[in-house]
């Protein structure tokens, strides 16, 4: 994942107080709130990510998130 998606989606991500993680087949889940994590999670374009919440608001971080990376991440 490129800088500008990861800041995007970790800022999206830091919004909310839900611990929130990402992944994809190849790769164990990384913290969405980490620019650097998810540079790390090397998931290119049109890899399947998998979002994962746990807490109050947790559906709604992820119905977020996943806007976000439908629209493209608004590139």
């Amino acid at each position: 994942m490129h800088a500008r998606p990861a800041m995007l989606l970790a800022e999206v991500a830091g919004r909310f107080d839900a611990s929130i993680f990402v992944s994809h087949a190849t790769h164990d889940p990384v913290d969405a709130k980490s620019i650097m994590q998810l540079m790390l999670l090397a998931a290119t374009s049109g890899t399947e990510l998998h979002i994962t919440a746990e807490g109050d608001d947790a559906n709604e971080a992820i119905q977020e998130l996943e806007s976000l990376i439908k629209a493209g991440f608004n590139e």
